[in-house]
């Protein structure tokens, strides 16, 4: 093990990638799928191979600082879903080698946007293949964050105090500059491995049990702890697990919501208890008053359909906006059965805006949730609301509460500065593909789901379903590219570039 762990970061995830190949190949071969199981057996074999040359190649090599762990976690994104596509362009007749990338970019960095609008177009081990690609890049998030992120404060840690916090994290910082990040990814690996796949075996268990498939119910398992949103069925619509399901999904969504659910105390940072954890309480704040507002709106504007007045579509319209909101503020993207009941009892025929509002917003810091982060839109709050308690009292003094003194006196400037990049890179990609001849509605819609990494957010959001493979090769390119972007996040690409963070 200490062998492996000095060799290259990147190395060590084809090797991990090549073996993965291996389960959608016995996979095939049970249902006597020969072609898709040679498809990957062969893939899997000669990566293996090239893996094994290039780590007997590089065996002196040894990567001693964070930011060498950053290049290789950019080329994670970037490179390593070029070698994770060819058993699907192998296995999938008709799909070109670009569309084989996308899917896997797509499935890669957990954004779930899918060209086949119809799930039997493809095998049911290609959608194994597509699912734990999601699942692997979900994994890699988890433990890529507390380990390379955490100790240069990007990724979201930014926003919390290092210099003048509390005595932890000066502890954190300090370890983060003088430790080996390859004894980080071990030492938290460790720990958040075993969790990873204890918590995906329990949702799968509980899939099971509540009715589903069991191929359907490992899909969805893997799908809901990395958020990808992928579906070998086409969505929880047409699962039969129901409302039973569909509750047991709802509790695992905490893991995308904040990283205290998985990683308490793990990073030197997070020691309160999950009720006193600021993204936690935003969340619940947002999903409520949503929620509230989506049920309320049938007593005060859509009450004159009398056939929507019993007691059970109040039930079921307000389960299906529960789920519905929380699923696309942790940008996973499933819908509920009942997400039809819910728009006929608020009388919305397609509320989008909201959802693209949610997945904006996005997950907790450190978790496989995409989109602006908790944290960041928790600072800016705290920050406006201290505003306006000085233009009514401008001589008061702000509190300094416990929570309070954890975020940086910058903490909502560097959120701001974060969510400026976040809206110019909407802009940038809405223009790329505008220049496809994409429309302004659906540019942008796709240009948040790839941003995001929300990718059922084109079928849900729009006035009508957009497909993505209506969308011309070069768009698809622009989105991917747009799904690596918003996985790595823009800070992280930048520090890449900015010098003082290359020198010494």
């Amino acid at each position: 093990m200490h062998s492996l762990s000095q060799r290259p970061f990147f190395v060590l995830l084809m090797g991990l990638g090549a073996l993965a190949m291996v389960l959608p190949a016995i996979h095939a071969l049970s249902i006597d799928n020969h072609a898709v199981a040679r498809a990957f057996f062969y893939s899997a074999l000669l990566f293996f191979v090239l893996t094994l040359f290039i780590g007997l190649a590089t065996a002196g090599y040894k990567v001693a600082l964070s930011r060498g762990y950053l290049v290789s976690l950019l080329a994670a994104f970037l490179v390593l879903p070029i070698m994770l596509a060819v058993p699907m362009y192998e296995a999938v007749p008709d799909l070109t080698f670009h569309e084989a990338w996308f899917e896997s970019v797509s499935s890669f960095t957990t954004t779930g946007a899918t060209l086949f609008d119809n799930p039997q177009d493809l095998p049911s081990s290609v959608h194994l293949w597509r699912a734990l690609m999601g699942w692997l890049g979900g994994l890699l998030v988890w433990v890529s964050a507390i380990a390379i992120l955490a100790p240069l404060n990007i990724g979201g840690f930014e926003v919390r105090a290092v210099h003048g916090g509390s005595a932890s994290d000066r502890t954190f910082a300090q370890v983060g500059r003088v430790s080996d990040p390859s004894e980080r990814l071990l030492r938290f690996g460790a720990k958040l491995v075993p969790l990873y796949f204890a918590l995906t075996a329990l949702l799968w268990l509980g899939l099971t049990a509540s009715g589903e498939n069991a191929f359907v119910a490992l899909c969805h398992a893997m799908s809901v702890l990395a958020t990808s949103g992928i579906s070998p069925v086409g969505g929880l619509v047409f699962s039969p697990a129901g409302f039973t399901g569909e509750f047991i999904i709802v509790i695992f969504f905490a893991f995308a919501l904040s990283r205290v659910t998985f990683s308490r105390g793990l990073s030197g940072q997070e020691t309160n208890p999950l009720r006193k954890d600021s993204e936690v309480r935003l969340a619940l704040m947002l999903i409520g008053a949503l929620v509230t507002v989506l049920f309320l709106r049938h007593g005060i504007i859509a009450f004159d359909d009398a056939a929507n007045n019993d007691i059970a579509s109040a039930a079921s319209a307000l389960w299906g906006a529960l789920f519905t909101v929380t699923s696309f503020l942790t940008t996973t993207g499933f819908e509920s059965a009942d997400w039809s009941s819910t728009r006929a009892w608020s009388g919305l025929s397609a509320p989008g805006l909201m959802l693209v509002g949610l997945s904006l917003i996005g997950g907790g810091v450190a978790t496989t949730a995409g989109g602006i982060k908790l944290l960041r839109v928790y600072a800016l709050w705290k920050h406006g609301q201290r505003e306006i308690e000085r233009l009514i009292h401008p001589s008061s003094v702000g509190g300094a509460g416990a929570d309070a003194r954890r975020i940086r006196r910058q903490g909502a400037q560097i959120a701001w500065i974060f969510f400026m990049l976040f809206t110019i890179s909407i802009a940038a990609v809405m223009v790329l593909l505008s220049f496809t001849g994409v429309q302004f509605e659906t540019s942008m819609v796709l240009a948040v789901s790839a941003l995001s990494t929300t990718g059922p957010l084109a079928s849900v959001a729009a006035e009508t379903p957009i497909s993505y493979a209506g969308i011309p090769d070069f768009g698809k390119t622009v989105l991917a590219f747009a799904m690596v972007v918003g996985r790595l996040e823009a800070l992280a690409i930048i520090a890449l570039l900015n010098p003082e963070f290359w020198r010494q």
